[in-house]
């Protein structure tokens, strides 16, 4: 009888990090009296949807996803439903007070990039990569008819409130009208050289104003047909059986016109990001690739008439001036309001780094709260003020996820606790087990929320020191930086070397710690208690002291100690891997085979295996006796970026900046399976001691922690179910 090996399956346990993905629209949801306050902003996050109050600048509600990305978000007109559009394609309809999806439509092929509600609530239009504009019935949970004609990527659509006009815009630099009873495109602006990114539609919808890959806001004007309804009733009534399609479209194009009559010049000179207006239809905003929020009023009536009237009376004078009589003044009493007179140009309103989208609305006081989903994973809230010209940034969320890249991990000597350093800070975080965590915290239970953030320089490598009252941090500027934990201080910043620090591995014993850095050398390093007034009148402080140093021919990217530590594993970019006694720093054996520098190791509990990862998407196992090559693996499509054996156990886990984590069994150099979540590529990877969980850190701003379950898992089952 054959026995079939199976091991225990991981599963996503958590999902955090994120403040806001950069890959969709923010909305704002308005409640109160006559919804002027605003409460609630919107944001996607990955897969999922956050609804962040925008008071408290909490978190107030999850609309879990599936696997896809958040593309598109769109809110109802009665502010209680969200349309959200995924990558895959697929539409869900949620409710926003109780976190519910009843509604899904499936019908285009790629990313949903464009979703728009009618004034109604009952119909909504989708847009999407695949260049198709499908209309579908909310009620009848079904979609209506698909319209194609454009040929590029759809960026907008708009019902128009007053005609069954639908209008959208696309990549390949058109604007379209369809008329939604015959389901034709009657009338397409062609006079766009790029690529148009938006548009809105405002004064009663007869402007029409579109942004695209240049500076300038391009106006149109919008010119319904007085007799279109007697017209068109006419025409149903003539129709006959023989009647060409062409008849048809003659008479459809009767509906409108469009016609281009200026343009607004914005301050920036790349494309329009996106283009939004109030529900008033009297604010409109504005934002390329950068930090500044442009900002644009309509005129009102009587401001046009003031300004038109200004405008004659200056004729007027110049014509007097010029020595005309009485009966010879030419003043037209039908001087024509310009582009300039409808459109006011307001201050801009800067954020803190580059805006990916924007929401506004009119508050109680009639000034503009504003919310900014920036690239940096972070969301803004400024209350702007026509009066004082000016805007106050009055709430930022950015707190709960890094600003940049996560590029270490690691958690504390009893699991309870995350380390995550990025570009501008390292955060500790609550992992997932139920256990109490460090001193500092106790009586913090697990809710994988950040408990201390500590700006520091950019880390690329990090270890907590034995006891977990202290990290410490290497940077990409060569210092070694110690931090305390439970005050969120930083204690002493060491200059340790003259190139970035990539790896930090502290020694089994915990006397001690390696560090390696482009500056060719990899430094051993001795904890130390030292007085420091600055820090304390009564106790000693933790320090380090440089214990001796290890020279090598090329850039360090990778050290590690043997469990047992008689030897520590150098990772050079030539390509190479060498190892070396502990004790005395004598060359014992020399790994090469990768064809391109080694990025990442690691050694099993028992010294017997080492796995090394690098850019040339391998992995490879080496028996540390001998130090051949037992296995080479083409393990991913993309950079190995981490790899980490289990404790005590020769199943190995690898990130790759495919986006994917594989589980691996070295004995049997099988793939066990891939674990999928992220959305970009994957930096760090750290497996908690008892094995029990894997955290992931990725480009997307996100953390993903694996729980270990007691389900079995059959390798022959996963394939036979992959395939």
């Amino acid at each position: 009888m054959v026995l079939t090996k199976s091991y225990l399956r991981y599963v996503e346990a958590g999902n955090f990090g994120v403040v806001g993905s950069a890959r969709a629209n923010l909305c704002l949801v308005q409640s109160g009296e006559k919804r002027r306050e605003i409460c609630r902003a919107i944001v996607p996050a990955l897969e999922n949807v956050y609804i962040w109050d925008a008071r408290l600048g909490e978190k107030v509600n999850v609309l879990q996803g599936n696997k896809s990305e958040v593309t598109c978000l769109c809110l109802s007109p009665d502010s209680e439903h969200l349309a959200v559009g995924y990558g895959d394609g697929v539409i869900r309809i949620w409710n926003i007070n109780n976190g519910t999806s009843s509604v899904t439509f499936s019908g285009h092929k790629t990313a949903v990039t464009a979703l728009n509600y009618d004034y109604t609530g009952v119909k909504l239009v989708s847009g999407s990569k695949d260049t198709d504009v499908i209309v579908w019935d909310i009620i009848n949970d079904s979609g209506m008819f698909r319209l194609k004609g454009h040929k590029g990527m759809v960026t907008c659509c708009r019902f128009l409130h007053f005609q069954n006009v639908l209008i959208t815009s696309s990549k390949d630099t058109f604007v379209k009208f369809w008329d939604l009873d015959s389901q034709h495109c009657f009338l397409t602006l062609v006079g766009h050289k790029t690529e148009v990114w938006g548009f809105v539609v405002v004064k009663n919808e007869t402007r029409l104003i579109t942004g695209c890959a240049d500076s300038e806001l391009r106006v149109w004007k919008i010119q319904y047909k007085d007799d279109r309804t007697e017209r068109r009733e006419e025409t149903r009534k003539r129709k006959t059986a023989t009647q060409s399609s062409e008849d048809d479209v003659g008479e459809i194009e009767e509906l409108l016109s469009c016609t281009m009559i200026g343009s607004v010049m914005r301050s920036s000179t790349d494309r329009v990001v996106s283009l939004y207006c109030d529900l008033s239809r009297t604010y409109i905003g504005c934002h390329g690739a950068n930090s500044t929020l442009e900002m644009f009023r309509l005129a009102s009536e009587d401001e046009l008439k003031k300004r038109l009237a200004k405008r004659r009376k200056k004729i007027l004078k110049k014509q007097r001036s010029q020595g005309l009589e009485a009966d010879e003044l030419t003043v037209s009493e039908n001087v024509l309001a310009t582009v300039e007179d409808e459109i006011i140009k307001l201050p801009d309103v800067k954020a803190t780094s580059k805006i990916r989208s924007f929401d506004f609305a009119l508050n109680s006081n009639n000034d503009l709260k504003i919310s900014l989903l920036l690239h940096n994973n972070s969301v803004e809230f400024h209350v702007f003020s026509e009066e004082k010209k000016d805007s106050i940034n009055i709430l930022s969320i950015k707190t709960p996820g890094h600003r940049s890249d996560v590029r270490t991990l690691s958690f504390n000597s009893d699991d309870s606790c995350i380390l995550s350093g990025a570009a501008e800070s390292v955060k500790l975080w609550n992992s997932c087990t139920n256990r109490i965590i460090i001193p500092s915290f106790r009586g913090i239970r697990s809710t994988q929320k950040c408990i201390r953030t500590m700006s520091s320089g950019y880390c690329l490598s990090s270890l907590f020191v034995p006891g977990d009252r202290h990290v410490i941090v290497g940077t990409k500027a060569g210092k070694l930086q110690i931090f305390d934990v439970s005050s969120g201080s930083l204690l002493e910043t060491v200059d340790a070397h003259d190139g970035a620090i990539w790896s930090l591995c502290l020694a089994p014993d915990n006397t001690l710690f390696a560090s390696g850095s482009g500056d060719k050398d990899v430094k051993f390093w001795e904890f130390d208690l030292i007085t420091d007034e600055n820090y304390s009148t009564t106790s000693q402080r933790l320090s380090i002291c440089h214990a001796r140093t290890l020279k090598m021919n090329d850039d360090v990217m990778c050290v590690k100690f043997s469990p047992n530590q008689k030897f520590i594993a150098v990772a050079l970019l030539d390509f190479t891997m060498k190892i070396f006694f502990t004790d005395t720093l004598k060359f014992f054996l020399s790994l090469y085979g990768h064809k391109l520098p080694v990025v990442t190791m690691d050694i099993s509990t028992d010294n017997v295996l080492l796995v090394s990862g690098g850019v040339d998407k391998n992995i490879k196992i080496w028996g540390l006796d001998f130090g051949h090559c037992r296995k080479s693996i083409f393990a991913h499509d993309d950079s190995v970026m981490a790899v980490q054996f289990v404790p005590k156990t020769h199943y190995f886990f690898s990130a790759s900046k495919d986006k994917t984590i594989k589980y691996w069994d070295a004995d049997r150099f099988l793939h066990v399976t891939t674990l999928e979540g992220h959305h970009s590529e994957i930096w760090s990877l750290a497996i908690s001691h008892d094995g029990e969980f894997v955290i992931s850190g990725s480009h997307d701003k996100s953390f993903r922690l694996w729980e270990r379950t007691d389900e079995p898992l059959f390798v022959e089952e996963e394939k036979w179910y992959y395939t």
